[in-house]
């Protein structure tokens, strides 16, 4: 991964339904081989077919933001952040955060480590000024942490999304209504 831009410290929690102490921290290169079998596991290997990867193609996680969270037992959950752009009709190239995946191991899911993750990746990003975030999820969870559809309605995704999962978090005045969005490099992957 290559250098952060974004400083966070290290989170360590206890939940009340986990037995030991989970510390979230930023994710590094090492890390990676533990994030993707907890993906698959959490999401299948076809999990690389969906829209949001071909935004992913080829790009690195955003150091400082990307983080996981650790019990006594390894990995259990995961959180990516990536370097994306909303691009309009003229080409105009805008900054975006994408968050996602979210991802927490079987036995873990429900004792809040997901938000745990989230409040982490968040505050780092509010404190660093960052660009509006956009993730594709489920509306009932992320809108507490602020997500909403109402802006991204006309925005073309590099494959087939459920509009209604497609998620801002963010100051979007003067985002474009109707645009595109691409990869950080801007490349305009085929659905």
């Amino acid at each position: 991964m290559p250098p952060s831009r974004w400083h966070v410290l290290p989170l360590v929690c206890r939940w009340k339904d986990a037995p030991g102490l989970i510390e979230i921290t930023s994710a590094t290169a090492a890390d990676q081989p533990a994030i993707e079998s907890l993906l698959d596991d959490a999401f299948g290997s076809a999990r690389r077919n969906r829209a949001a990867y071909r935004l992913r193609e080829g790009a690195v996680p955003l150091t400082g933001l990307s983080c996981v969270a650790r019990d006594d037992t390894g990995i259990i959950g995961s959180l990516q952040c990536w370097d994306i752009a909303l691009c309009s009709g003229s080409d105009v190239r805008t900054p975006l955060l994408l968050l996602g995946p979210v991802a927490v191991a079987a036995g873990q899911r429900g004792a809040g480590v997901a938000s745990g993750m989230m409040r982490r990746a968040l505050a780092a990003a509010d404190a660093a000024g960052s660009p509006p975030i956009l993730l594709i999820g489920d509306a009932a969870f992320y809108g507490r942490f602020g997500f909403a559809a109402g802006a991204t309605s006309g925005w073309i995704m590099p494959g087939p999304v459920d509009r209604v999962r497609l998620l801002l978090r963010g100051d979007a005045t003067g985002l474009p209504s109707v645009a595109r969005l691409e990869g950080k490099d801007g490349l305009r992957r085929a659905a």
